[in-house]
């Protein structure tokens, strides 16, 4: 099982070797405005999406905002699963400059949280997974029916509200020393406005209308915010309760397979758990997963180096054969 000590060792070097704890965006606690803005991310999207049903029934949803909203669903989707987690997190592959700093900034546009603290949280998930220590995980609670409820909610979105925050310098140090990542972080919010501002603005100059840019906006920033923010948690709360098991973890994540084209091959997470710094998490035949295919054309175009493609005789040795039947699953996929 690879430790947070060994992706960080892993990770690429930065320019600067000067730590500075004071400089990401936020404490060691969560305030109160804080928890508003978060409320507030999460209330008007969700409200939004309610709303697209009885919109798109009465007038429609054009090609423009559909466009819109899947360009800017999978550019941020992407930028999460590729950038912050397989590479920032877990060091699945190392990547020029240039790549690297385009990782955390598509990343940014999910408007999931600053880089640093995202991968500080996932770093501490990791090394306390489904145990005590575990910032998310649904079995916070115990194993009852009411119990798992209460977690699975506490997984999905109520662990963004708890006070403590994750120490970032403690689990994040190497992003802490790189000034660009630094300050990309550092500018969440402003990549959170470039974010939803850019649906509206395209929208508005297509059609020359200011109809055209509310309606990107709508389907573009809040519609895709919401669908993103629900899939992404989805991995927290319902891979770590339901799914199969194919490998062995010392965890309960699961395989949803549902999940796997809207998550971009995140919803694969049994065999994440099983071998976290692998570069492909879809490894089985059937499994799709456009991140590692992504990271592929990256190494083809030589902007990704040094990739982790999980081999045959390592996919193998994970097998689960604890007899419940996914550990018979015989057929792994040619690495990406």
């Amino acid at each position: 099982m690879t430790t947070r000590s060994d992706v960080i060792a892993d990770a690429p070097k930065p320019n600067d070797d000067t730590p500075h704890p004071a400089a990401t965006l936020g404490g060691e606690t969560k305030g109160t405005v804080e928890q508003l803005a978060l409320l507030l991310f999460i209330v008007v999207p969700f409200l939004a999406l309610l709303a697209a049903v009885p919109l798109a029934w009465g007038w429609g949803v054009s090609w423009l905002d559909l466009g819109l909203l899947v360009f800017f669903y999978f550019l941020g989707c992407h930028g999460v699963t590729i950038g912050f987690h397989r590479y920032f997190t877990h060091g699945s592959f190392k990547a020029k400059r240039p790549l690297r700093i385009a990782l955390a900034i598509a990343g940014s546009l999910a408007v999931e949280g600053p880089l640093v603290r995202w991968v500080a949280d996932h770093r501490r998930h990791h090394k306390f997974s489904d145990a005590e220590g575990d910032p998310h995980s649904p079995w916070r609670f115990g194993e009852t029916l009411p119990a798992l409820m209460k977690g699975l909610w506490w997984a999905h979105i109520g662990w963004m509200f708890d006070e403590e925050r994750t120490p970032q310098e403690k689990y994040a140090p190497d992003l802490i020393r790189d000034g660009a990542i630094r300050a990309i972080s550092r500018q969440f919010l402003y990549w959170t406005m470039l974010s939803l501002a850019l649906p509206a603005v395209i929208g508005g100059l297509v059609t020359m209308s200011w109809w055209g840019a509310f309606t990107g906006f709508f389907w573009g920033s809040l519609v895709r915010v919401c669908l993103l923010h629900h899939v992404t948690w989805s991995i927290n709360s319902i891979c770590h309760a339901v799914g199969k098991r194919p490998f062995k973890s010392r965890d309960r994540s699961g395989n949803v397979w549902w999940l796997a084209v809207l998550s971009c091959g995140e919803s694969w997470h049994n065999l994440h758990h099983a071998d976290p710094t692998s570069a492909r998490h879809g490894v089985m035949r059937g499994q799709l997963d456009s991140s590692a295919r992504i990271i592929r054309w990256f190494e083809m175009l030589g902007w990704a180096y040094d990739v982790r493609w999980p081999s045959r005789s390592r996919i193998d040795s994970r097998r689960n054969n604890d007899g419940d039947g996914s550990g018979r699953q015989k057929e792994a996929a040619e690495a990406a």
